[in-house]
């Protein structure tokens, strides 16, 4: 009913996520959470009783508030989650016409850092496999060819004979949204694959495989999951004891050639970023080893 006080149009929204939404507990938690906060602002802050006296210039200002009490930004983005679910809620049951939260963007949340190895941990990882047998040539080769290239483990997975041009060090792959780039491949890279190419790929059953370049043991291609789960083991022998994925990899070929000089929009084409933006975070993680180095060896750093 219109007017419903806030704080009743609260327990009544709660008792219904949870009876009738079957929400789970830890969920229906959170939500109560939230709005008891809510309720603190708008009623007790702010002296309003009706659940319809709530506009958007009133969330927009309870949301301010989050902010300034440096909440972090996942934080406030659930709170304001909450609130659409609330009032959306308030419309199906005629307590307010229009939900004022629906039009409020959600704050900017900064994008997590790309953790990477150092060029002295990719060394070892890259060491790992050694040559003995055709297995361990096959995962230096791929593990070289990984960092070489910078390529998603999807891409890696994927490629095939003819898309290797060895003569020139190159290979050809299809990134997100079909898009083709040639990418060079290190002389480090070519020497492992040359060897995986002279014989250890037919011991794997590869000649079975029609084009697949790279091949489990028992000649089919070889999957992302199974890339995984070779690199997990190899990392664990280099004494990486930290998480490790394809993609740290990939993060760390693109951070490892900024640090070098490479061009930025150099990067962005070998990595197959449609937007710079995307590539300029590995700027950021330079620019963060940097601090850290210093704050370490300065005699007045932190």
């Amino acid at each position: 009913m219109p007017g419903r006080p806030i704080a009743s149009a609260i327990t009544e929204f709660l008792a219904h996520v949870r009876l009738e939404r079957n929400l789970a507990r830890n969920t229906a938690l959170a939500y109560g959470r939230d709005l008891e906060r809510f309720r603190a602002y708008s009623v007790d802050l702010r002296g309003l009783q009706a659940a319809s006296s709530v506009n958007t210039e009133v969330l927009t200002d309870y949301l301010g508030d989050l902010h300034d009490s440096e909440l972090h930004g996942r934080s406030i983005a659930r709170h304001l989650s909450s609130l659409r679910s609330f009032f959306r809620y308030l419309v199906d049951f005629g307590d307010v016409t229009d939900n004022p939260a629906a039009l409020l963007e959600r704050p900017a949340l900064p994008r997590p850092l790309p953790r990477v190895l150092s060029a002295q941990q990719v060394e070892r990882l890259l060491h790992s496999p050694g040559l003995g047998g055709a297995r361990a040539i096959r995962d230096t080769a791929m593990l070289e060819t990984l960092y070489a290239t910078g390529l998603r483990v999807s891409e890696l997975c994927s490629l095939r004979l003819e898309d290797l041009d060895l003569q020139r060090g190159l290979v050809r792959t299809l990134g997100k949204g079909r898009k083709e780039r040639l990418v060079p491949i290190g002389d480090a890279a070519l020497v492992a694959l040359r060897r995986y190419l002279a014989g250890p790929r037919s011991e794997l059953g590869g000649a079975e495989a029609r084009q697949e370049l790279f091949v489990n043991g028992r000649g089919r291609r070889m999957t992302r999951q199974g890339f995984w789960k070779l690199l997990r083991r190899h990392a664990d022998a280099a004494g990486i004891d930290q998480p490790i994925s394809p993609h740290k990899l990939r993060h760390s070929f693109a951070t490892h050639l900024l640090a070098g000089g490479a061009d930025l929009r150099v990067v962005q084409t070998l990595l197959g970023h449609a937007d710079i933006g995307t590539t300029q975070l590995y700027t950021q993680v330079q620019s963060e080893r940097l601090r850290q180095v210093v704050d370490r060896h300065h005699p007045r750093g932190s």
